[in-house]
């Protein structure tokens, strides 16, 4: 599962995350509830967020490429939204949603921010990330500037710190299945309004 790794800032900048280490099949499948108790292991010793997605990413893709059928654990859009998600793993008092999620050609979402870090693997077909920041000059509700956008594809994992915002478009002819790791939290995603920066600018 080549790819790249990259990390969403919350001012709308996407850089290349240097993962700490490098993910390696084990002598035996590496399944989902190693995931998930090395995934705690994490969240026990490391507080840095950014540390923590370096950790995390080379853990999903040892993940996805040892327990394949991960990658077929998929519900079918919903042909009226375009989009669904079918939950791997979501216990209460346990801190992590695993999830995939699947989107029809040519669908967007709206523009938010996941209200606390998260991981996105893309599986199958192309995802157009488009990235944005708060915007300082502008009376309009949770106004934000477009940044700019990079367009995903297998292999590739996308990492969010808490504030980052985004939105995705779905690029090309076939759905677009993601595997998805959020941090659980209590507080509400946010969706945002687009505002053209340059009429704001004196």
């Amino acid at each position: 599962m080549a790819g790249q790794d990259w990390l969403l800032s919350e001012d709308g900048q996407c850089e290349i995350s240097p993962s700490i280490g490098r993910y390696q099949l084990p002598a035996k499948y590496y399944r989902l509830y190693h995931f998930l108790n090395d995934l705690e292991g994490i969240l026990d010793t490391e507080k840095d967020d950014r540390r923590r997605l370096q950790l995390i990413c080379p853990l999903v893709r040892q993940l996805l490429m040892s327990s394949s059928w991960l990658q077929s654990a998929v519900r079918k859009p919903d042909p009226n939204t375009g989009w669904s998600v079918f939950k791997l793993y979501d216990e209460p008092f346990f801190p992590w949603t695993v999830q995939t999620a699947a989107w029809l050609p040519g669908k967007t979402s709206e523009i938010h921010n996941h209200a606390t870090w998260g991981v996105v693997a893309v599986i199958y077909g192309q995802e157009k990330n488009i990235f944005w920041k708060r915007s300082l000059n502008s009376d309009v509700e949770n106004a934000v500037e477009r940044v700019g956008d990079r367009i995903l594809s297998p292999g590739d994992i996308i990492t969010f710190v808490p504030n980052a915002i985004h939105c995705i478009e779905t690029v090309g002819n076939e759905p677009t299945i993601t595997f998805n790791l959020y941090r659980e939290t209590s507080h509400q995603v946010i969706y945002f309004n687009a505002i053209d920066s340059s009429n704001n600018r004196e």
